[in-house]
């Protein structure tokens, strides 16, 4: 994704039920690597892409699909576990 002069990688979690914590908690230092690891091959493919500035986001939806919660974490690997 696009958002002014940088590069956002969006990961997307959904839970229906909070039991085991929210999609976001879902992103561990494990997932985050492996998220990063991807994005890094992205941008060494895309040099262009590469010289921008680059932020990590993640979209956690919880609930019922009919009326889900949505949280947007802009920067999330800077605040998440």
């Amino acid at each position: 994704m696009n958002d002014a002069d940088s590069v956002v990688f969006v990961e997307v979690r959904y839970r229906r039920q909070a039991r085991f914590g929210s999609g976001a908690e879902s992103i561990d230092r494990r997932k985050q690597a492996k998220i990063a690891a991807c994005a890094q091959i992205y941008l060494q493919t895309h040099p262009k892409m590469a010289a921008r500035p680059c932020r990590f986001d993640v979209v956690s939806i919880s609930g019922d699909t009919g009326d889900p919660a949505v949280e947007w974490i802009q920067d999330a690997f800077s605040t998440l576990v």
